[in-house]
């Protein structure tokens, strides 16, 4: 049997008819098979036309209980042929079938139109199913690959913060180290003048110099004090601070400036340069010296970066 026949055979059309299309329309096809068997439905079958008509010489008697339909008795539908009940229990599982009297009805306009409909609506519905499926393939995959490289983002962004606060933390242990320095630089130079102002005074009493003359020489150590902790800080850099300020967030700012120049300009210079962008301004900033720990006022803005001791070099805090 051609595949057309099957797939008739399938839809639930009966052999015969099925075999008066396919001869009727010289196989041209599936459809044009379909439209003769729905432009027949009403009509016998030629070959079984003449037999019926030669049973119907014979008996005409038992014509009135004669079966028209089969009827499957688990569902109520009733069947023009046995291949069409043949079929529904195939699709159903219905197993129960009777003969019955009653006559199937035939088929409306609107019901051939939707049994022609049927092959095409079946192999669109499949279609549909393939893209559909595809489609859900796709997006999952998508979905996949998105949630894959936001968690390599989070990783690698994670890796760059730990990076970032490693290098500030090692900043900030050498400043603190160079602070130290200085400082124990001016005890050290502290130390020296005293030595020095008390000898001095001691040559003067043994010398009987007038013992007047100290506060002078007082005034005169304390400067040459200050020098030599301005060369401890480096000579050449005396004249500049290189300050660096960390913020919130991770912010951080690195500048140098000359030592007359005022705190404020600090600020301005991070407001400048967007380091202040999740402050309210310069006004809504506090500045604070890590080592030694010193909190800046508003007073403090106006003064130079060397009168507030950053000069050679400072590490600040900003908060807001």
């Amino acid at each position: 049997m051609s595949s057309d026949a099957n797939t008739l055979k399938d839809m639930g059309f009966e052999p015969e008819r099925i075999a008066w299309a396919l001869r009727a329309t010289k196989n041209a096809g599936l459809q044009p098979a379909m439209d003769h068997i729905l432009a027949n439905m009403d009509n016998p079958v030629p070959e079984a036309g003449a037999e019926a008509g030669a049973a119907g010489d014979g008996g005409e008697g038992g014509a009135d209980a004669e079966a028209k339909s089969i009827k499957c008795s688990e569902c109520g539908k009733i069947f023009k042929n046995s291949a069409l009940a043949q079929y529904h229990a195939e699709k159903s599982g219905h197993t129960d079938f009777e003969e019955s009297t009653e006559e199937v009805k035939p088929l409306t306009e609107e019901e051939k139109k939707a049994k022609l409909e049927e092959p095409r609506l079946a192999e669109k519905r499949s279609k549909q199913t393939s893209v559909d499926a595809e489609e859900a393939k796709a997006n999952e995959m998508i979905r996949r690959k998105a949630g894959k490289d936001m968690d390599v983002a989070r990783e690698e962004m994670k890796k760059r913060e730990a990076i970032k606060e490693a290098e500030a933390k090692k900043r900030e242990k050498l400043e603190e180290a160079q602070a130290r320095a200085r400082i124990k630089a001016q005890i050290e130079a502290d130390k020296r003048e005293r030595a020095a102002k008390a000898a001095r005074e001691k040559e003067l009493r043994e010398n009987g110099g007038s013992i007047q003359a100290t506060p002078a020489a007082a005034a005169a150590g304390a400067g040459s004090g200050l020098a030599a902790l301005r060369a401890a800080g480096g000579a050449s850099k005396s004249n500049e601070a290189r300050l660096r300020v960390r913020g919130p967030g991770g912010v951080m700012w690195m500048g140098v400036l000359p030592a007359d120049a005022k705190l404020r300009v600090v600020l301005e210079k991070m407001d400048q340069e967007g380091k202040l962008a999740g402050s309210g301004g310069v006004g809504s900033v506090q500045l604070s010296n890590t080592f030694p720990r010193k909190q800046f006022t508003d007073a403090d803005l106006d003064k130079t970066v060397a009168d507030l001791g950053l000069v050679p070099n400072a590490g600040l805090e900003a908060a807001w």
